[in-house]
């Protein structure tokens, strides 16, 4: 049996979206202190609480290894008190049928030390580095003048769109397009140019608008965001 919530846990929010996790990391006082998206992240041994909500249908959580599923309901949140023992990685699956790229919704689950968890928290609570080089630089400019802040936020820069996932930390995830691809920069690259043929129904239009050269830029600056 499931043991019962104390509330002195630590929270996670968990947003199912038509067709990807947005992932909140809150603070004992329920305020948000770091963003993510399609990972959780929690520390092993200690027993964690998922606030699971839904910004449009319903979504249902169900990681496998560490969880029964429980419904993402639009309006309302469910709580969900889940324990790794020991530190790993654990997929995940919407397990409600949510429309369009409803199998395509993945996402992993990563169990840490307690202490390279602590670690790994404050990196996500920072903002983005900023362009070390030329290229990373050019690829910042595309990113602004195509538009990309419109639905994304970097923490850091002048992009603060929701409707999309927060990208501060896109390059330390380790999938692409909610769990389906390896996170490299050539995946990046071809999710940008036509998220269509690799996610048929996503929310995301293809940018084929992009020449090469600003494709592989904007691809190597998002790369840099670790």
């Amino acid at each position: 049996l499931t043991e019962p919530i104390t509330g002195d846990e630590r929270r996670i929010r968990i947003t199912g979206e038509m067709w990807w996790w947005r992932v909140t990391y809150l603070d004992a006082a329920g305020r948000p202190i770091a963003q993510d998206a399609n990972e959780v992240h929690i520390p092993a041994g200690e027993p964690v609480v998922f606030e699971l909500a839904s910004a449009d249908v319903i979504h249902s959580f169900w990681v496998p290894r560490l969880s029964g599923k429980l419904d993402m309901i639009p309006g309302r949140i469910n709580l969900m008190r889940v324990q790794a023992d020991a530190p790993g990685a654990f997929g995940g699956q919407c397990a409600e049928y949510c429309g369009g790229p409803h199998a395509l919704m993945g996402l992993v689950v990563v169990a840490h030390e307690p202490q390279a968890f602590e670690a790994k928290l404050a990196a996500l609570a920072r903002p983005a580095p900023p362009p070390l080089d030329d290229q990373a630089r050019r690829g910042a400019e595309v990113f602004d003048t195509a538009g990309c802040g419109a639905c994304h936020t970097i923490a850091g820069t002048t992009s603060n769109g929701r409707a999309g996932p927060d990208l501060t930390h896109l390059a330390a995830r380790r999938t692409l397009g909610a769990g389906i691809l390896p996170n490299n920069q050539g995946t990046i690259a071809g999710w940008i140019s036509d998220s269509q043929a690799i996610k048929p129904g996503n929310r995301m239009p293809p940018y084929r608008q992009l020449t090469g050269g600003q494709l592989t830029d904007l691809s190597a600056y998002l790369a840099s965001l670790k």
